[in-house]
């Protein structure tokens, strides 16, 4: 394993403070993704889906859960390696996070949405990949977002199905 010599130092308040770095970046894609749902409970009830589709109350508690694994995890490679392209492909996933949810429930663009969850996805396998090699705890925090997301991509296209 290389360690870039950009690499934080592995302890005191910097590493504290770049922890709460990638939590405010992981609170902004939760944010703008909470902004693509307000009022959108209903619609989204209306909508045929499969019969194995959760009920609504339980995303909000998953969500929590996985973007604090995601902000660890993001911060974790990062001591280990400072801003190197595991970070880049954290980035990346993080920012198509917070782009399906407005197109699913803002826009209603299921297909669209689809699409750009199948992105996320491979977004996501890219960042465990890369994150695998400087640290296997950062790349194991992921996985239960991997498997959400291969998940909510089904339950999408489900959703694409039942309703085009």
């Amino acid at each position: 394993m290389e360690i870039s010599r950009d690499a934080p130092a592995a302890s005191g308040r910097r590493a504290w403070w770049a922890l709460a770095g990638f939590a405010a970046a992981v609170l902004v894609a939760a944010a703008i993704g909470g902004l693509g749902v307000q009022g959108t409970t209903e619609e989204y009830a209306n909508l045929r889906q499969p019969g194995w589709a959760p009920p609504s109350w339980l995303f909000g508690p998953v969500w929590s859960l996985l973007y604090a694994l995601i902000a660890v995890a993001g911060w974790l490679a990062w001591r280990r390696v400072g801003f190197s392209p595991a970070l880049w492909a954290w980035t990346a996933q993080l920012v198509l996070n917070a782009i399906w949810t407005p197109l699913f429930f803002g826009a209603g663009r299921y297909g669209l949405a689809f699409a750009e969850i199948v992105l996320m996805w491979l977004a996501i396998g890219l960042t465990v990949v890369l994150f695998a090699r400087v640290s296997r705890v950062a790349a194991a925090l992921l996985l239960p977002y991997w498997a959400w997301v291969t998940f909510a991509a089904a339950l999408n296209l489900s959703i694409w199905q039942l309703n085009n």
